[in-house]
């Protein structure tokens, strides 16, 4: 059990059966009266952002949440299908609950499937990713209104910005948090 003093960004409880993450806490202390802590919460299942005010009395109950290795499958329609390593078992996500890291899917790619009551709800990407380069504009020697970088799409449908010597078909490392380019993979 967690009591209010306990709440920090990022921590994950139960609020009517359901798991909500917090994503920004103050801590406030009028002049006279009990501390007051002001959430706001995002729900992992639904993605709704609620606000909430607690005092120091209230108690919360940790999210029961687990996360296992799966490899990414195959997409169909809005459904993204993944195979657990250890079970075999598999479990697909919607689009909604996979979010932008649909950009960065590749077949038998290794992620952490986060499960709320043995349900998928969310995954974790790796990293850094490998993907092929698609296409690739010629750049313009001489291009200063560009910069240093041209656009490319990946194998994915992804669309970034990298540097004028990297050409179609060939690899290059992505950084999934940013969704920038990284390097060329030898």
């Amino acid at each position: 059990m967690y009591n209010a003093s306990n709440l920090r960004k990022g921590l994950k409880i139960l609020i009517d059966k359901e798991p909500y993450v917090i994503v920004d806490f103050q801590f406030t202390k009028p002049g006279k009266g009990q501390a007051l802590y002001r959430c706001k919460m995002k729900n992992m299942i639904s993605g709704i952002l609620i606000d909430r005010t607690y005092r120091s009395v209230d108690t919360f109950e940790p999210a029961d949440l687990e996360q296992r290795k799966m490899q990414y499958l195959y997409n169909q329609d809005d459904l993204f299908y993944f195979m657990d390593v250890q079970t075999y078992d598999q479990s697909s996500l919607t689009l909604a609950q996979v979010g932008d890291a649909k950009n960065f899917l590749i077949d038998n790619l290794e992620v952490d499937v986060l499960l709320f009551d043995s349900r998928p709800i969310g995954i974790t990407l790796p990293y850094f990713v490998d993907l092929r380069v698609t296409r690739a504009d010629p750049w313009a020697k001489g291009d200063s209104v560009a910069g240093d970088s041209k656009p490319v799409t990946l194998e994915t449908g992804y669309t970034l910005r990298v540097p004028p010597f990297v050409e179609e078909g060939i690899k290059i490392t992505v950084d999934t948090r940013t969704g920038e380019y990284v390097t060329r993979v030898k």
